[in-house]
């Protein structure tokens, strides 16, 4: 469900390679804060955490957990108590029903407030301890999905929220409060957004909030999502590209899902490597999605004795690309946020060539009478 925006981007790159070296990159020597997301089903979540190995490996690594938060029963709650009594730190990843729409956006900020007053009941009810709260913020999957048929609809739909600016005013102004709110309850909030939000701050534009009901906010530390996996041949240059404008950052995706391996399989142990220390260069915490694709891959036990002075060169043709990447998503930003003035420039010389037309054809037929 997150290729929704790496899709706009994959359009955008070109198939030329670069001559001439690499980017070299410092290793940092030692590991980061590793933060693994898990979003499994909570028959599922049981299951992997019933597993004495992941447990210890998790300790070994002095790892933290953000733990989707999709239902909030009581067999999830009785995993956050095993992982509070191991000392392994918890996110709690606030996320809606999928009947929601399941990420957080401009669209359900209604729902985002009362899932957390949930949340807070369900925390006390069961004596839960969190390390921070974790919002993330993509658009409505399952809206555009069900527009995808409707092509008429779908453009509506678009044409319709290019223009409302109220609404990505409100959405803001609605999650500042939410992250205040939580802030004031004595919880760290981290906000978890594509990396195209640093190109829309850069263009000084909100097309893609308006569009795509993101919503530029932060709270005490903001994690780019940094996945290589939509497009290896992009290599870590994505991360080193993005990574100076980053708070903190998140890479992945290790997990296999038949629906999209085909098109977008997931990281293998070097690239997952690779992955790490570049980001490791520019954030001290490093999130990893997703835990159940890293133990599926027996990438734990790996880690436990990875080698963090390893440098790691990036290839100069995936350097290339994203560098063009980058500036045609700004020159997209900057013609789609100027659509209407280039509609008027159309409008206006269509009228004045047809007044001149208009006019010349009037001149030859006062020279014929």
């Amino acid at each position: 469900m997150r290729t929704f925006l790496w899709m706009l981007c994959l359009v955008l790159i070109s198939a030329e390679t670069a001559s001439g070296g690499g980017v070299p990159i410092s290793a940092p020597g030692h590991p980061p804060q590793l933060v693994f997301a898990c979003e499994l089903d909570t028959e599922a979540l049981q299951k992997l955490f019933a597993d004495p190995a992941v447990m210890s490996d998790l300790t070994a690594l002095h790892a933290g957990v953000a733990l989707a938060l999709g239902d909030l029963s009581a067999g999830r709650a009785g995993v956050v108590r095993r992982l509070n009594e191991a000392g392994i730190p918890v996110t709690a990843w606030l996320a809606l029903p999928k009947d929601q729409g399941y990420y957080l956006n401009a669209g359900n900020e209604p729902q985002a407030a009362a899932r957390f007053a949930e949340f807070q009941q369900w925390t006390a009810a069961n004596g839960l301890r969190w390390a921070a709260i974790g919002l993330d913020i993509e658009p409505n999957i399952q809206e555009f999905a069900a527009m995808r048929n409707h092509k008429l609809r779908l453009l509506a739909t678009l044409a319709g929220r290019y223009f409302e600016t109220g609404r990505v005013r409100r959405a803001r102004a609605a999650y500042e409060a939410l992250i205040h709110r939580m802030q004031a309850s004595g919880y760290l909030v981290e906000t978890y957004q594509f990396p195209f939000i640093v190109d829309e701050r850069d263009a000084h534009t909100t097309l893609l909030e308006r569009l795509f009901g993101l919503v530029d906010v932060r709270g005490n530390r903001e994690v780019l999502m940094l996945y290589t996996s939509f497009n290896h041949a992009m290599d870590s240059a994505v991360i080193w590209k993005y990574g100076p404008a980053a708070q903190a950052i998140a890479v992945g995706s290790t997990k296999s899902d038949p629906a999209t391996d085909a098109q977008f399989p997931p990281l293998n142990w070097e690239e997952f490597g690779h992955d790490l220390i570049v980001a490791s260069h520019y954030s001290q915490t490093v999130g990893v999605y997703s835990l159940e694709g890293c133990v599926n891959q027996g990438f734990l036990p790996r880690l436990r004795t990875m080698d963090w002075s390893q440098p790691v060169t990036i290839p100069a043709d995936a350097v290339q690309k994203v560098n063009r990447m980058r500036s045609r998503i700004h020159l997209a930003l900057w013609m789609g946020t100027n659509l209407p003035w280039f509609v008027l420039v159309v409008v206006v010389s269509c009228g004045w060539w047809w007044i001149a037309i208009r006019r010349k054809r009037r001149r030859w037929s006062g020279g014929k009478s």
